[in-house]
Parts: C-alpha cells; structure tokens; sequence
C-alpha cells in the first residue's frame, strides 16, 4: 500500500513539476505584456512614444540598423517586401523623417553566429550610427538543434537550448547598448508557423512562451527597447501571412508585422527619453 501511495505521488509531483515548466512561461509573458501596456497607459507628460521621440528629433535623417536571421533578410517575398524595406517606409512616413536602413540579415544564422560576428566587431560602425537596430535570431538554433531528434530529445535539449540563446542574446545586446546607448533596440517574438491541424502545432504552441519571455527580460534591461508581439499576426489564425515554404513571412506577413511594429511605436513609451 505504501509503495502504492508513494508511486501516486511520484506521479502527481511529476504532472505538477510538467504543468509548471509548460504553463508558468504563459504566465510569465502575460504579465511582462500586461506591465508594458500598463506603463503606457500610466503615462505622464514626461513621456513621449517611440514614434514622438523620432518625430522630434532634431535629425533630418534616422538610420535603421537590422540583424538577423532569413526573416530579417525577407526570405519569403520580394527584394522591396521585406520587413525593413517597409517598417523603414511607414516609420519614415509617420515621423516626416528620411529613414536610412541597413540590412544585415543573414539567411540560416543561429544566436551563437551572430553572436561571434558582433563580438568580432563587423558591426561597430554601424551600430554607432544607428538610431534604431532591429535584432530578430533564434529560430534556427531551434531548427538545427532539433534536426534529426525525437519528441523526448527535443524537450531534454530544450532548456539548455534556451539557455545558450538567452546568453547569447543578451551579450549581443549588452555590445550593441555599450557602443550606442541611445539606440533603440527592436527584438522580434520567435511565431509558430505550424498549422492547427499538425501533430506538433500544440507542442509548439506551449513551448514558445517558455522562448519568448527570455526575450522580454532581456529586452527589460535596456535603456531603450521594444519587443515587436509578432505572435498577434504570425499564427494558426493567419496562415494566409505565411509564404510557400510555410515558415517565412509573405508579402502580407512582412506587411503585418512592420504594421505592428509601427502600432507599437505609437502606442509604446521609450524608458527613457534622452
């Protein structure tokens, strides 16, 4: 009977400790989003959006610096389609500014390549120059990492996985704030492009919060940041934003996304308006 007892205990401890790992991150990323949001709306005239702070800027120019992976690059739609091309457009629009961008995107690059690449400096001078550098890696460390494993493989692998990101995230951004503190930092939610109807769609979908929080509290220390919720238009609702491979954006995703991203320029206060 008591090994009974004990085997039934065994096994609700396992189911809790399980439902904590999964659902603790939803919790978590609820409450970053809701704190944003908060902040917003607790504004004081001491305040100014993102979008105000540029428009009144005494630079007749702005430079927009973009790091990244096959989604920084536009994998997925035309050359003049992609996410910089556009989010560059409508922000220089919306501010009555000329919007000068940079588009580094690198087609398959992991966290730890960019990570190599910024530390070795091949950056600088254009980190320096930038007013605004958008930063969008990881979702090829996930790929890679998980070509070839099983399901239980893959969650074994996933916290360390995770861990190896969020360090190499942070020191990516921690180089990018010491060169240019005045930077606006733009980091992107890692989307699941699956379809509802896919085997792995719920795993997925329970898994990337556990992701994206890391996101936010790197995000949160810095002097000035915002992370794009790519997750409210890349999703099992909008398939119609995801190109042929039905991992990349389309033109309607990219467009999408630079709409959210000026939503959340508007809508969003910098830390500090220096």
């Amino acid at each position: 009977m008591k090994i009974i007892k004990y085997l039934v205990c065994l096994v609700l401890l396992i189911g809790i400790g399980t439902a904590l790992w999964i659902y603790y991150p939803h919790y978590q990323l609820y409450q970053l989003k809701k704190h944003t949001v908060k902040a917003s709306q607790t504004a004081t005239e001491h305040k100014v959006s993102y979008l105000s702070y540029f428009k009144n800027s005494k630079a007749d120019t702005l430079h927009h610096l973009a790091l990244g992976d096959s989604i920084i690059r536009g994998v997925g739609a035309g050359q003049t389609e992609n996410m910089v091309t556009q989010f560059s457009n409508m922000l220089g629009e919306q501010a009555a500014k000329k919007i000068e961008f940079n588009n580094q995107g690198i087609n398959g690059i992991t966290s730890g390549e960019l990570n190599q690449l910024v530390q070795a400096g091949k950056f600088d001078e254009s980190i320096k120059q930038a007013d605004i550098i958008t930063i969008n890696v990881g979702g090829n460390d996930i790929l890679k990492a998980a070509k070839g494993l099983d399901l239980q493989s893959v969650f074994e692998t996933y916290d360390q996985l995770q861990t190896t990101y969020t360090k190499n995230l942070t020191d990516i951004t921690s180089r990018v704030t010491k060169l240019n503190p005045h930077a606006t930092v733009v980091l992107l939610e890692l989307y699941n492009p699956l379809s509802p109807d896919n085997k792995m769609y719920s795993l997925a979908d329970k898994l990337l919060p556990k992701w994206n929080v890391h996101i936010y509290e790197v995000a949160n220390k810095l002097p000035s940041s915002i992370v794009i919720e790519t997750t409210k238009v890349i999703n099992g609702e909008h398939l119609q934003n995801l190109s042929a491979d039905g991992v990349h954006p389309n033109l309607a995703g990219y467009t999408a996304i630079s709409e959210q991203m000026i939503y959340q320029f508007k809508h969003q206060f910098r830390k500090s308006a220096v």
